[in-house]
C-alpha cells in the first residue's frame, strides 16, 4: 500500500541539486498536494507565459453592496473550481470538499494561469480557462528523475510511495532495485493542460 512518509536530510540535498541542474527552485515546493493552490515548481519553458485562454464566461450573479466590483491585485477572493484535464478527468474540485479556495491575488500562492484568470471577474461571475503547462505546473523534466541510496529513504520504502522533503516538495518513488531507488520530483500534473472552472464566491480589499 502507497503510503506517503518524511524524506531523510540528504535526500533532500539530493533533490536540491538536481533542481539546480535542471532550473528548478527547490525553495517553492508544492508539497503532496497537487491542487491549483500551490505555484509551479519547475521553471516556465519561456520567458513570455502564454496568456490564458478563456473558453466560457458567464455572469451569474450581480455584485453585491460594497463588494469590489472586479477582482484585481492585492485582493483577498473566495473561489469555487473544479479542475479537469483534456480527456474529461477531473483532477481536483473544490465543490466537492464543500469549502471555497482563498487566496490572495498577485501573492503567489496560486499558479500562475489561475492567479491571472480570477483578475477582473466579478462576484457571481464563472468562467472556464484551459491553462497550457507554462501557466501551470510546467513540463516534466527527466532531470527530476533521480537515483538515490537505500540508506537515504525510509526503511520500508516502495514503489508507489510519496516521500515529502524537508522543504515541504513531494516525491514518487518508481523503482526499489537493491541499494538503488528511483523517484520522480516532477509534480504530478507536470507538462498536463489543466481546464478549470472558476466561480468568484467572495471578493475583499
Amino acid at each position: 500500500m502507497a503510503t506517503t512518509r518524511r524524506l531523510f536530510g540528504v535526500l533532500a540535498v539530493a533533490l536540491a541539486i538536481a533542481l539546480a541542474g535542471c532550473g528548478g527552485d527547490s525553495g517553492t515546493g508544492a508539497g503532496s498536494d497537487s491542487r491549483v493552490p500551490a505555484p509551479s515548481t519547475s521553471e516556465a519553458p519561456s520567458t513570455s507565459a502564454p496568456s490564458t485562454t478563456t473558453t466560457a464566461a458567464t455572469v451569474t450573479e450581480a455584485p453585491l453592496p460594497g463588494a469590489s466590483a472586479a477582482v484585481s491585485q492585492g485582493n483577498t477572493v473566495s473561489v469555487h473550481y473544479v479542475g479537469t484535464l483534456d480527456d474529461g478527468e477531473q483532477f481536483d474540485s473544490s465543490r466537492d470538499r464543500g469549502q471555497p479556495l482563498t487566496f490572495v491575488v498577485g501573492a503567489g500562492q496560486m499558479i500562475s494561469g489561475f492567479d491571472t484568470a480570477v483578475q477582473g471577474m466579478e462576484l457571481g461571475e464563472i468562467k472556464a480557462v484551459r491553462l497550457l503547462p507554462a501557466e501551470a505546473y510546467g513540463e516534466r523534466s527527466d532531470d527530476l528523475v533521480v537515483e538515490v541510496g537505500l540508506d537515504q529513504v525510509p526503511p520500508d520504502t516502495s514503489i508507489g510511495d510519496t516521500l515529502i522533503a524537508q522543504d515541504g516538495r513531494s516525491v514518487m518513488v518508481l523503482a526499489v532495485e537493491g541499494d538503488v531507488v528511483t523517484i520522480d520530483a516532477n509534480h504530478p500534473l507536470a507538462g498536463e493542460v489543466l481546464t478549470f472552472e472558476i466561480e468568484i464566491v467572495d471578493i475583499q480589499p
